[in-house]
């Protein structure tokens, strides 16, 4: 097992050389120039220039390229050009509210999927069936901005449950962290609900169908052993798979529900990076998502080893 995992990791080195290099590729020749955006517009061009040379913009891009790169192997990302910090210190202050809405969004969405699809399957073609179809397709329909504000009008304005808007951190007290998660998470875990239940449906109906489920019931099991020791332990692989991915969209994609909700984490920092030309900010944070998504999917991988004893082989 760890030949397979120095193997992946090995693999997985030139996949963020090529990532490193096309971030800072595409954000150097997207239009727009940091240095306008921090004269303003009563800047000369003289100022202009000036402030190029500061930032280092006036250099040819593979000098560029080689002082950020000098700057990776040593896990320096850079500082930011318009708050003047170091843009591994932001990353590291955003951090936390991402990772929590992620993290709890998939939380939700693993224990109501993985019990809803695997009902489905047991009883496909049924009412719960239908049910369960009909809300994966209204999950994948309704945009998540929409379901925000939904859940906002509904929970927030006219319940007064949860607060609209904001986030608090772990250290000011659990209680008060979890408060301002539940509409966040909810709102995005209604999407991923839809995805885990139609794969885990699909999975666990074609496991059911196999030999050993008739040979488990002819042993006069349980139905419920039949559907969680054999049935959905053997239509794991998919089903991890799914969630892995679902974990790595999450990472990037959080940044509407962060928008709708004020929530001051890595899809507000990327945001502000690309409305104020923030290159350094912009190229740490893509290539922080890069980096997580490689873990994800090597822990995936792993997985598979434990899941299924034929990949070991």
């Amino acid at each position: 097992m760890l030949s397979f995992i120095a193997r992946r990791l090995l693999a997985t080195l030139p996949v963020l050389v090529v990532v490193a290099v096309a971030v800072f590729m595409i954000v150097r020749l997207t239009p727009g120039d940091p240095a306008a955006v921090i004269g303003g517009n009563s800047a000369t061009s003289e100022d202009l220039a000036r402030i190029r040379i500061q930032l280092g913009l006036a250099e040819p891009l593979p000098v560029q390229f080689w002082v950020w790169c000098q700057g990776l192997l040593h896990g320096d990302l850079g500082h930011s050009y318009f708050l003047n910090k170091p843009v591994v210190e932001l990353i590291a202050q955003r951090m936390e509210p991402t990772l929590s809405l992620a993290g709890g969004t998939l939380l939700l969405a693993v224990l109501v999927a993985l019990p809803l699809g695997t009902l489905a399957a047991w009883r496909m073609g049924g009412w719960l069936d239908r049910a369960v179809m009909s809300f994966s397709v209204a999950g994948f329909s309704v945009p998540v901005f929409v379901v925000g504000y939904l859940l906002i009008w509904a929970l927030a304005l006219e319940l007064q449950w949860f607060p609209v808007q904001g986030y608090r951190r772990l250290a000011e007290g659990p209680g008060l962290w979890l408060w301002h998660l539940v509409l966040p998470c909810l709102t995005l875990a209604i999407t991923y609900v839809a995805l885990l239940a139609r794969v885990t449906r699909a999975s666990v109906s074609e496991a059911l169908t196999e030999d050993y489920i008739r040979t488990a019931r002819a042993k006069g099991l349980a139905e419920r052993q039949v559907l969680s020791h054999h049935a959905l332990r053997n239509a794991a692989v998919p089903v991890v798979t799914i969630i892995g991915v679902s974990a790595a969209l999450l990472l990037g994609g959080v940044v509407v529900t962060e928008t709708v909700y004020a929530i001051p984490g890595l899809g507000q920092l990327t945001v502000d990076a690309v409305l104020n030309r923030d290159f350094p900010v912009l190229q740490g944070v893509v290539l922080f998502f890069a980096l997580m998504y490689v873990v994800i999917n090597l822990l995936v991988d792993v997985s598979y080893l434990f899941l299924d004893p034929r990949i070991r082989h």
